[in-house]
């Protein structure tokens, strides 16, 4: 029996995979409904070659263009915005949804879905960063599965299939250490957008290459695995690992590790997720251990890469600042993709907004909302000020080093 699927953010590089193996397996899934933001051209062609039942796009104006790119007689019902995002994400044909879109724009499509009794293959990490408690809670009232699609968050599922959890010791986040791992941190004022999109090993979307070349997406990694394997932020340890052929590694209380190995491709997660518990014959090549020789490993240096420490600390603290890094580090990554900001500015501005953030400590997804649309305004401020050459943040003064405070 076919599995019909809808994918939010089908134009991007996980919903174009996910779309490749739909392609190889037709006998296996389906396609009923897409959405993308504004990528209209690759979206028509999708829509051409999958033939779904509904498409959403982020505005009216793409809305228009789409229609006007797609063929009479498509059939497809076209709609836009977040309540076009929406009816992607809870289309009555559909039996799982793949949220693959990058950003705070995931969270709301997911819950609902999962509302309707919807099954995820979650791509989109800023779900759980921002309201992880909120959304594991829901899943697990409605019966519904949610599936990492993250190849080391799926590393970590499989490693943690038929073992006893409370066994557990470890969870072990592989990183790459993205393309400035070996680079002088006194040339990091000097690092260009095009210089950071050259990741060494995965091929991404550009604000996910450049949260991997500050370790931002490990430190997001980090507080989806909280609440993806309901383990506390001690329990989870990040291990740099150039060659990413071990996607992630779980301890266990006799010292034994399981880990899961396989090439840089993120094709074998999707699978994964989309087929679960079945496994499809992707027909993907082995690593070449003989030749790589060695696999070679280190420990973060937080310093040199200050978005992963305060990743960590957001992840220690809870409530809504998680949802605050989130949404600061959303702000900055596009001004410093738009050349508005310097790279050594972006941790500069996420920790500036953690610092001013009152944190609500068990908050309602209203209290999640509105933190995340105040981090984006305060984010915008500071991140004119370093434009306008204010002083650096990480400058040490009484008042930017005050402590995260928590509200009842």
């Amino acid at each position: 029996m076919k599995k019909n699927l809808s994918i939010l953010g089908s134009t991007g590089s996980i919903g174009g995979n996910a779309l490749k193996i739909v392609a190889m397996f037709p006998q296996h899934f389906a396609v009923k409904a897409l959405a993308a933001k504004r990528n209209v051209t690759r979206l028509a062609q999708q829509i051409e070659r999958f033939r779904p039942e509904l498409a959403a796009v982020g505005d009216e104006d793409s809305a228009r263009d789409l229609r006007n790119l797609l063929p009479k007689g498509t059939g497809v019902e076209i709609l836009f915005g977040a309540e076009g995002y929406r009816a992607v994400a809870v289309h009555g044909a559909v039996d799982m949804l793949l949220n693959a879109v990058v950003g705070a724009a995931g969270l709301t499509p997911t819950l609902a879905a999962i509302e309707v009794g919807k099954h995820i293959a979650l791509a989109n990490k800023e779900t759980l960063v921002m309201a992880g408690e909120i959304v594991m809670k829901q899943a697990a009232a409605k019966g519904v599965q949610l599936l990492p699609v993250d190849s080391e968050h799926s590393a970590i599922f499989q490693c943690l299939s038929g073992q006893r959890r409370q066994d557990l010791s470890k969870v072990l986040l592989t990183a790459s250490g993205g393309p400035f791992l070996n680079r002088a941190p006194a040339t990091f004022g000097a690092i260009t957008r095009e210089d950071a999109l050259k990741h060494p090993n995965w091929q991404m979307g550009a604000k996910i290459t450049i949260d991997s070349a500050t370790l931002m997406n490990k430190g997001l990694e980090v507080i989806e695995a909280q609440w993806l394997f309901g383990v506390s932020p001690d329990m989870i340890e990040v291990v740099i690992h150039p060659q990413s052929i071990i996607h992630s590694m779980v301890a266990y209380q006799d010292g034994s590790i399981i880990a899961q190995l396989g090439i840089p491709d993120m094709k074998a997660a999707i699978a994964y997720a989309l087929s679960y518990p079945e496994r499809l014959p992707l027909q993907q090549p082995l690593p070449d251990f003989t030749g790589l020789k060695a696999l070679a490993f280190q420990p973060p240096d937080l310093e040199k890469f200050p978005c992963l420490a305060l990743a960590f600390q957001a992840c220690q603290v809870g409530g809504t600042l998680p949802a605050v890094l989130n949404a600061a580090n959303e702000v900055a990554v596009n001004g410093f993709l738009e050349q508005r900001l310097a790279f050594t500015d972006i941790p500069t501005v996420v920790k500036r907004t953690m610092q001013t953030h009152t944190v609500v400590s068990s908050p309602s997804l209203a209290d999640i909302l509105a933190a995340d649309q105040w981090a984006r305004t305060q984010a915008g401020r500071f991140m004119a000020g370093a434009r306008n050459g204010c002083a650096p943040v990480f400058q040490r003064s009484a008042n930017n080093e005050q402590e995260i405070t928590k509200s009842k």
